[in-house]
Parts: C-alpha cells; sequence; structure tokens
C-alpha cells in the first residue's frame, strides 16, 4: 500500500515546516543561528523518528526489504522537495543549499536525511515487525 508511506511522509513534512517556524520564531532568538541550526536538525530527528514510531504499525512492512524501500522513497521525497522548494520558491543557489550539509562548518543537516531513510527499518524493528 503504496499511499500509507505517501501520507505519513506528509505528516513529516508538517512536522518539518511546524520545526522550521520554531526554529526561526523561537529558537534563533534564544540561541543564535549556529546552535538554532543544530538544535533544529536534532529536533526534527526526533519529530521523524517518533512520526514513524507511531504509524509504522499502520503502515506494517512485512519485511526488511519493504522497510527500506519505505526509507528510500520518503528520503527521495525529502530531497526533492528540499532542494525544489530552495531553488524554484525560495530562489537558494545550489550552494546556498548544500552550505547546510557542510560538517566543517558545524552544519549537521545531514543527520535528517539519514534519520528519515533509516527510520522505518529501525522503528519497525523497536516495535516488533521485522527481524
Amino acid at each position: 500500500m503504496w499511499w500509507k508511506p505517501v501520507l505519513i511522509w506528509l505528516a513529516l513534512m508538517v512536522g518539518a515546516i511546524v520545526n522550521g517556524g520554531f526554529r526561526e520564531k523561537l529558537i534563533v532568538p534564544q540561541m543564535g543561528a549556529v546552535w538554532a541550526h543544530v538544535v533544529s536538525t536534532l529536533l526534527l530527528c526526533i519529530i521523524v523518528l517518533v512520526i514513524t514510531w507511531g504509524s509504522i504499525g499502520w503502515m506494517a512492512p512485512r519485511t526488511v526489504q519493504y522497510a527500506c524501500f519505505i526509507g528510500v522513497a520518503w528520503l527521495c521525497m525529502t530531497l526533492t522537495f528540499e532542494f525544489g522548494v530552495g531553488y524554484f520558491i525560495s530562489h537558494r543557489t545550489w550552494a546556498q543549499m548544500f552550505e547546510d550539509y557542510d560538517l566543517l562548518r558545524g552544519r549537521v543537516w545531514v543527520l535528517v536525511p539519514i534519520v528519515t531513510l533509516i527510520a522505518p527499518v529501525w522503528m519497525a524493528r523497536l516495535r516488533g515487525l521485522l527481524p
């Protein structure tokens, strides 16, 4: 049932958008942009894991391969959304968008795609749905 992972991915995007607003309105003024980026990244990773934990039973992956498929699909949709909105709507350059992935500058955003990729298998295993 491909529509269930897509529906949950939409919930993940709502969580990401709310997280971004929370970061800009509350975290940046309190901590500054650098630390707000780190806190917001970790918060979004937690949001992804919590939503996945709560929905993995409903998506019911029966195999590790299907759970991996969900993670890959979420990753592709997330990166397409991120770079599509960044380029076409926010008019950011590719260099600006890739700055968030520069670990040497303290940018830890790469954790979000990694967690998004592994969350379905990880949470399905923690919930006892997969070996």
